[in-house]
């Protein structure tokens, strides 16, 4: 019993580590994965099934990782959304080669690639001309409000966090995206930014630059600080939604960019991206 619980911790000690590698050090996050694909295949090699049963062919595990991840990811609530008219501004120009070359300069070595098998380091290494044909294909997708298809397709590899490795909910899914794409997301996302800054609470800290985790615990030490100096009562409250950013429904995410001023072209540009978005399970490389 002490030795299965001294296993237990040891393996939720190494999920928190390597989660903390894959936001902070993504070359040494790729490096353990490649080592635990190499030494570790049993996630692979047996899986339960939806019914509980244990499935062991090749056959049979693809397809309760398939149905998994269906189950997970396939938003259930898309409800249409009336946009206004808008009229032009900055943000809807065109997309300029300086916007795309910042970006592209910005990109960490060391990313594994998505399903068109593009490196970083090969957007890293064109040139003027190369740049303008990636500008290029960033205004085609700007201008039909659609993507390419490798573009809308993520390369989901199961990684193991804790408890049973027979278990599908064990596994945090890591989606590898078409580094291009990427380019084009990103550029987009500087754009809406700006607009929506100002309406984001100054308390919020999560997915903004320059803030953190280490933000809110010296704010939580400060506040604890001073309720016992004055001897007074501290109330907390910890939410924790079960799988929250994988059933976000897209449907409301339209409505409050809308809301806070996202609008014609460049709504119409960031809903091209979930438009036609798929996903492929990669196990056993």
């Amino acid at each position: 019993m002490v030795v299965s619980e001294a296993k237990t911790r040891v393996w939720e000690e190494f999920g928190e580590a390597i989660e903390k590698d894959y936001q902070t050090a993504s070359g040494k996050f790729w490096q353990t994965v490649r080592h635990l694909r190499r030494d570790k295949q049993l996630s692979a090699n047996t899986i339960y099934g939806g019914g509980g049963e244990l499935l062991v062919s090749t056959g049979d595990i693809v397809g309760r990782w398939k149905e998994y991840f269906e189950d997970l990811l396939n938003p259930t609530d898309t409800p249409s959304v009336e946009e206004p008219e808008a009229e032009d501004s900055e943000v809807d120009s065109f997309i300029t080669q300086a916007e795309v070359t910042e970006v592209v300069q910005q990109l960490l070595g060391g990313k594994a690639p998505g399903v068109d098998e593009i490196h970083p380091e090969y957007l890293k290494s064109l040139d003027d001309v190369g740049l303008s044909w990636l500008t290029r294909l960033c205004n085609i997708a700007w201008r039909s409000g659609t993507v390419p298809l490798d573009w809308a397709t993520g390369v989901v590899a199961p990684l193991f966090k804790k408890g049973d490795q027979r278990v599908c909910s064990n596994y945090r899914g890591i989606t590898l995206l078409s580094l291009p794409g990427k380019v084009y997301s990103r550029v987009l996302e500087r754009r809406v930014r700006p607009l929506v800054k100002p309406r984001i609470q100054e308390e919020q800290c999560g997915f903004r630059p320059s803030r953190g985790t280490l933000d809110q615990l010296y704010t939580l030490h400060r506040e604890l600080e001073g309720s016992w100096e004055f001897a007074q009562p501290v109330h907390m409250c910890f939410v924790d939604l079960e799988k929250a950013f994988d059933r976000v429904p897209r449907g409301i995410l339209w409505e409050v960019l809308l809301e806070y001023g996202v609008r014609g072209p460049l709504l119409r540009a960031v809903r091209s991206l979930y438009n036609r978005s798929r996903s492929l399970v990669r196990i056993d490389s």
